[in-house]
């Protein structure tokens, strides 16, 4: 299935604030699934306690999978998260959204939420493999304004 990911604001707060410690390319980064009753709330929610509803199920442990060959670019003036697609084999789960956190904190408040993914639907897997196949340009990006872009 491809996914869109969504920034949430307070993740580029608490890099710029260094209040939590959030490095993409050392630190454990997670991807868990939530129900459709998770609302994302961008411009509040700012870590893992934040996060309701996560999905139960057959073949997924609490807190999701670890994200595998991760990569940060600097390419063109474009920033790029990427990594392996996840996937959760020979699972039985229903999932509506995806949320993609730090998981290096000690508990759940200081683990910091970087972005979510809203599948559009709810999508299953019964005995199979559930998979969150990201964008072939990268999970997400970032593209600063330049200096052009001020008066």
């Amino acid at each position: 299935m491809p996914v869109t990911a969504y920034w949430y604001a307070k993740a580029f707060v608490n890099v710029f604030t260094r209040l939590k410690n959030i490095d993409y390319d050392t630190n454990a980064v997670k991807l868990m699934l939530t129900t459709s009753a998770y609302v994302p709330n961008q411009d509040t929610q700012e870590d893992k306690a934040d996060v309701t509803n996560e999905v139960t199920g057959t073949g997924y442990t609490a807190g999701g999978e670890t994200l595998a060959s991760k990569t940060l670019s600097n390419t063109n003036n474009v920033v790029t998260l990427d990594a392996a697609d996840v996937t959760w084999s020979n699972s039985t789960i229903t999932a509506r959204r995806a949320v993609l956190y730090d998981d290096s904190g000690a508990t759940d408040a200081d683990k910091a939420v970087l972005l979510w993914i809203d599948f559009g639907q709810d999508e299953s897997s019964s005995n199979g493999d559930f998979t969150v196949q990201w964008n072939a340009s990268g999970i997400a990006t970032v593209t600063p304004t330049d200096a052009a872009g001020f008066p």
